[in-house]
């Protein structure tokens, strides 16, 4: 199986870690910003099921700027085969 070695950049990574730390972000949001922030630093790549998450999110008007920031990152690192 194919590995995809990107990371989340540090913008990606601010907006993570601000995404978790906000009272008024969606559990959605707060999902997609574990993962980013999983995958900052090391060799962990998106799963198939926050691959099908972000893909909605993307596809949806009823979510974020900062979500859908969010949901591009973390599809960018999922798996290349999949």
């Amino acid at each position: 199986m194919s590995k995809n070695t990107k990371q989340t950049s540090s913008r990606i990574g601010r907006l993570a870690s601000e995404t978790l730390q906000s009272s008024s972000a969606s559990q959605v949001a707060k999902s997609l910003a574990a993962s980013a922030l999983a995958q900052r630093a090391g060799e962990k790549q998106t799963g198939a099921k926050m691959e099908d998450t972000a893909a909605r999110v993307l596809a949806s008007d009823r979510y974020a700027k900062d979500t859908k920031e969010l949901a591009a990152s973390v599809l960018s690192q999922s798996n290349k085969q999949r």
